[in-house]
């Protein structure tokens, strides 16, 4: 991924980790830089990704301390602490994101 940006986006300067997934796009905070990710060039850009997300029904998501965030094309969802065990649910109206929850894993497959 970080072939595809310049080096403005290298951890050591950005002061986050990027990472994608099936699911989506993943930022990791420094811990001694929890809003680095809201600074710019970053915040442009990764609005820019959550708006495409929504359409493809893939995720942003900041990790910043214990705390998860996922933001949307309109939105942050401050989600709190988000266990191993716990799930995302976004609530979708004409393909946006207009609520998001954190459930038990086990909750979705019963």
């Amino acid at each position: 991924m970080y072939d595809l940006l310049d080096a403005r986006w290298k951890p050591s300067k950005a002061k986050f980790l990027l990472t994608t997934s099936e699911d989506g796009i993943e930022l990791r905070c420094d811990p001694g830089f929890p809003d680095a990710w809201r600074k710019e060039p970053y915040y442009s850009e990764i609005s820019e990704w959550a708006v495409a997300g929504e359409r493809d029904d893939m995720t942003v998501v900041v990790i910043s301390g214990r705390r998860l965030i996922l933001v949307t094309g309109s939105r942050e969802f401050d989600l709190g602490i988000v266990g191993p065990d716990e799930r995302i649910v976004r609530e979708l109206d004409d393909g946006r994101v207009v609520n998001a929850r954190v459930v038990k894993a086990w909750e979705l497959d019963g």
